[in-house]
């Protein structure tokens, strides 16, 4: 049990230094752009991803070795490894995200360097990242039984699941500077289903009313921590921009797109803080519904507040000024949000619901057992 707290809590400061890369190299390819594969933040970034597979394939290693031929009841052999549900699925996730690597270096290679987050291999590795952040969350389960130090487990791995929904829905703004109507209400729709969905699990794998909240809170310090490590790096780096010549090259491309909507409103490319700061009223109003026992009423109070946030905030941006919804736009577009946030607060019951039987009576201390090269 000490070996896999231990772990865990490697696990979910390796995924911090992921998602510093991650945030420092979205900023990169914004203002510098794609130069080489090596540039430092994804470094950064895969070098968390060796500690995490090492982490979490060590761990079933050494429980492999350790257990067989006795198998305690809190473990899962799955191709030949023997280990927790949660750290195989960690495992397994990040596994995805190795796949997702030379797949996106094929995809540039046929289609070329232009940057887009919804490009099917970044979609891979963010879907794999997100089976390793439920792992964690599971993992903290296993782990810890119930006080401060599982809440603290689930609300560290819960900011990591809820920042990479974050990333995933971010490039939805462009969808509403590029079609308007009721698409300008795309960022809201899909964060009702993304956001929704981490804020309930995590609430009721906590059983926290106050945890919606809070990883809103969370995720908002981690994204300013990634423009301060972003600042210092190129400060310290002092790297050369192409980036112009890139816009120049293609005009419609979605880092274009970005430096056009940024030059509208006034802000230097990479550093708008407003998709971040929109979810935090409505998580407030998702806290005051009680996501634990009302998760109805809770999701459908978020998604509404979402959106509603999502068109004042929006809507003033000049950038978004050419881009207004209708009347009738909006009411299409609020049941949409309302539609996704109750169908993600019921995905998120059940797999909570899940992990909760999976994890029923094994966090507790397991008795300890000689290696079996010793039994011998």
């Amino acid at each position: 049990m000490t070996l896999r707290r231990r772990a865990l809590w490697a696990l979910l400061a390796a995924k911090l230094v992921g998602g510093w890369g991650v945030g420092w190299d979205i900023r990169w390819h914004l203002v510098i752009g794609r130069d080489s594969f090596w540039i430092a933040p994804h470094v950064m970034t895969y070098a968390s991803v060796v500690v995490v597979c090492a982490i979490s394939l060590g761990v079933l290693v050494v429980e492999t070795w350790r257990r067989e031929p006795v198998a305690l009841p809190d473990s899962v052999s799955i191709a030949g490894l023997r280990g927790t549900r949660g750290f195989h699925l960690t495992w397994w996730g990040m596994a995805i995200v190795i796949l997702a690597a030379p797949v996106d270096d094929l995809w540039h290679r046929l289609f070329g360097l232009d940057v887009t987050l919804w490009s099917p291999p970044h979609l891979l590795g963010l879907a794999g990242s997100q089976v390793a952040n439920l792992g964690a969350l599971l993992i903290a389960l296993e782990v810890y039984g119930p006080g401060w130090p599982r809440w603290m487990a689930l609300a560290t791995s819960g900011v990591f699941l809820l920042g990479t929904f974050y990333i995933l829905v971010d490039q939805s703004v462009q969808t509403a500077f590029h079609r308007g109507a009721v698409f300008f209400f795309t960022f809201p729709i899909l964060g009702a289903l993304a956001f929704t969905f981490a804020l309930v699990l995590v609430a009721h794998l906590a059983a926290s009313r106050s945890m919606p909240l809070v990883l809103t809170i969370g995720a908002l310090l981690v994204q300013f921590s990634i423009l301060l490590i972003g600042d210092l790096g190129f400060a310290l780096l002092e790297p050369i921009p192409t980036i112009d010549e890139a816009i120049a090259a293609d005009p419609a491309s979605p880092v274009a797109v970005a430096h056009e909507m940024a030059r509208r409103n006034g802000i230097p490319p990479g550093r708008s803080m407003i998709l971040r700061w929109l979810p935090l009223l409505p998580a407030a109003l998702m806290t005051w519904a009680d996501a634990r026992r009302r998760w109805k009423l809770a999701a459908t109070v978020f998604g509404a507040a979402l959106l509603a946030t999502s068109a004042v905030a929006l809507g003033r941006l000049p950038a978004l000024s050419h881009a207004l919804p209708s009347a009738a736009d909006g009411a299409l577009g609020l049941a949409l949000a309302q539609t996704a946030a109750v169908a993600a607060g019921w995905c998120a019951v059940k797999l909570a619901e899940t992990f909760a039987r999976a994890t029923a009576g094994l966090s507790v201390e397991l008795p300890r057992l000689e290696p079996a090269t010793a039994k011998s």
